[in-house]
């Protein structure tokens, strides 16, 4: 059985960019770090999307209504 340590989250930093620049060169490595992803949203922006289409009245009705007896 092996036993597996656990890195400080600054030793995993270290080692990831190293190993990204090792095998990719440092530029890259930095334009690889850099890259926005796309199709990713911020939150306030996503939540704004959300909201754009929100069937308000459906909405307050499923959060707010009871179900009925028997359901």
């Amino acid at each position: 059985m092996s036993i597996e340590t656990v890195m400080t989250e600054e030793q995993l930093i270290r080692q990831a960019t190293d190993t990204l620049i090792d095998n990719l060169g440092i530029m890259e490595a930095t334009r690889f770090l850099t890259i926005k992803r796309q199709g990713h949203f911020d939150s306030v922006e996503r939540h704004r999307l959300w909201q754009n289409g929100l069937d308000k009245e459906g909405f307050f009705d499923g959060v707010f209504t009871r179900p009925k007896a028997g359901s």
